[in-house]
């Protein structure tokens, strides 16, 4: 039998641009989540900088481990390991990518590019072209920002390569919300996989976004919802096939 697996969905509120600002609020968060007994921490999509995409270019970093130094001492200070969103800039490419970067507790970091992407983002974003997975307390995990999980090869490719667990970063609002957790649903239970949605409480990029951070079992069943948007954190305990969740308030 596997051993518990312990991971946090934070919700934060974020300022539009302010990376300094939300930095703080992701190392709180992180040191908060690491005290309730987290072994990994997922923030939303964009979470360092807020979904504004035409700030983009303007904040992207290239994939030095240098520019995250903050997040990364975080993550072995706390022994934690943490997933946050930023622009990255990907060589070869003339457009950032909606990235993500994935601090291990034992220094590591990692990126991930958003491969999927929405109608219009094209504009702003170059897409990626490979899948992330990793391993933690024997568990694989695969990531998804956001649009990746509406295209059903993706998640398809996470489970035939072994995933237990669908991670996924997103920004979802309030009229998109129904129809996107029935999407998580489905993939939870075609895939058998966990799937969690980590997402945005603050007004961002002008969509007014719904919070609640979910959990759903590997037969499709919703295990827990925040249904809110107030601060907090989502701490979801998996062992197997057994998933509980609670929220901790601020």
């Amino acid at each position: 039998m596997n051993p518990t697996l312990n991971i946090s969905l934070p919700q934060i509120p974020l300022l539009k641009g302010n990376v300094a600002a939300n930095l703080r609020q992701h190392l709180q968060a992180i040191e908060v989540s690491a005290i309730h007994g987290a072994d990994l921490v997922v923030f939303p999509e964009l979470s360092l900088t807020g979904y504004e995409l035409e700030l983009l270019d303007t904040l992207a970093l290239d994939k030095d481990h240098r520019h995250f130094s903050a997040l990364s001492e975080a993550a072995v200070a706390f022994n934690v390991g943490v997933i946050a969103g930023y622009p990255l800039i990907v060589d070869g490419a003339d457009k950032p990518t909606i990235g993500a970067v994935i601090c291990h507790p034992d220094g590591r970091v990692e990126f991930y590019d958003k491969q999927y992407l929405h109608d219009g983002e094209e504009r702003y974003c170059s897409a990626g072209a490979q899948d992330y997975l990793f391993t933690l307390n024997g568990y694989t995990l695969a990531l998804a920002i956001c649009a990746d999980f509406t295209a059903p090869e993706h998640a398809k490719r996470a489970a035939a390569a072994g995933a237990d667990i669908y991670l996924v970063s997103a920004l979802i609002s309030e009229a998109g919300f129904a129809k996107d957790a029935e999407i998580l649903s489905n993939i939870a239970a075609s895939h058998k996989l966990h799937v969690l949605l980590s997402n945005h409480i603050s007004v961002t990029g002008g969509w007014s976004v719904c919070g609640n951070n979910s959990i759903w079992q590997r037969g499709g069943e919703l295990e827990f919802g925040t249904n809110s948007v107030t601060p907090g954190i989502a701490m979801c305990y998996i062992r197997d096939s057994e998933v509980s969740a609670v929220k901790l308030n601020p």
